[in-house]
């Protein structure tokens, strides 16, 4: 079956605006302003929020690129398809509150298609969610993972298990030897039902993400908190930069590309702060963070 580009971009630039919502309604002193861009590589629609209240930053892009060559990066489960004309389309979001009690969260959706020297096209999906907390409370741990499983469930009862532990195994920082936060799920490659199901899925998993993380930023935004815990928050923002800057496959594969910089780079947390050793935890919750980017857990 042939996918039509209009009708996926409508598809996703829908789901950008649900997502972008949502959040808008937990903000009291800041607004979503749209970027409309054109590059060589195609186009797209960076949503962005600076210096709110409850939001420090956060941005929810859309794009549709399409190139003569598929980067390594997009291939790398694919190598058949190394070097084909491409089209890539999705949303990615990434918000960082201001407040240290309320953790930073990441998604994305995403489809790829390719066309063979035949004419044929072939295509596949790619996204999930995650949750990276600077103070772990485990009900709000517990929630997010529950939401996560809820969101696939309806497509397979192991999907959750697997997309678990994809997201661990994905988001751990080898220089590091610890993990980004407390992961939630992951996955790439993903071709198994008709177009149909395929949409249906993706707006499951977008769904989902934002039953999963809206209630604990409504939770925690205005939790008061300390001098100490904002510079721990500032302190650990700086994991969230180096694994996006050295492992991140999406971030790679944009620049690989020669994507739009600074929608790539929308990722980045306005302010964070490198130490020579590491901040000591200084209560049960930023101990509780520390434990568990270590190990992960099984939340649910």
């Amino acid at each position: 079956m042939t996918v039509r580009i209009n009708d996926l971009e409508s598809f996703f630039r829908n789901i950008q605006k649900t997502i972008i919502t949502a959040f808008q309604a937990e903000e009291t002193n800041g607004e979503f302003i749209a970027d409309n861009w054109t590059s060589h590589l195609g186009q797209g629609t960076s949503c962005v929020l600076r210096d709110g209240e409850v939001y420090e930053s956060a941005g929810v892009n859309f794009s549709m690129v399409s190139g003569d060559k598929l980067p390594a990066a997009a291939s790398a489960k694919r190598p058949q398809f190394t070097g084909m004309a491409y089209q890539a389309m999705g949303v990615s979001v990434v918000v960082h509150p201001r407040n240290p009690h309320a953790p930073t969260s990441h998604a994305n959706v995403r489809m790829f298609m390719v066309t063979d020297d035949d004419g044929q096209q072939h295509w596949w999906l790619g996204g999930g969610f995650d949750l990276t907390p600077i103070h772990l409370y485990a009900d709000d741990a517990r929630h997010f993972h529950t939401a996560a499983r809820d969101a696939v469930a309806p497509f397979g009862d192991d999907l959750y298990t697997k997309f678990k532990q994809d997201a661990d195994e994905y988001f751990y920082m080898p220089h590091r030897e610890e993990y980004r936060g407390i992961g939630g799920i992951i996955y790439d490659d993903l071709n198994e039902w008709d177009i149909e199901k395929s949409l249906s899925f993706i707006e499951s998993v977008a769904k989902g993400y934002t039953q999963a993380y809206a209630p604990i930023i409504a939770k925690r935004k205005n939790q008061p908190y300390t001098e100490q815990e904002r510079e721990f928050q500032l302190f650990r923002r700086t994991r969230y930069v180096e694994f996006n800057l050295i492992v991140d496959r999406g971030t790679i594969f944009g620049l690989q590309s020669k994507g739009r910089t600074k929608s790539i780079l929308m990722s980045m947390p306005p302010l964070a702060s490198w130490h020579y050793d590491d901040l000591a935890p200084q209560n049960d919750a930023q101990q509780a963070l520390v434990d568990v980017v270590a190990n992960p857990q099984t939340w649910i």
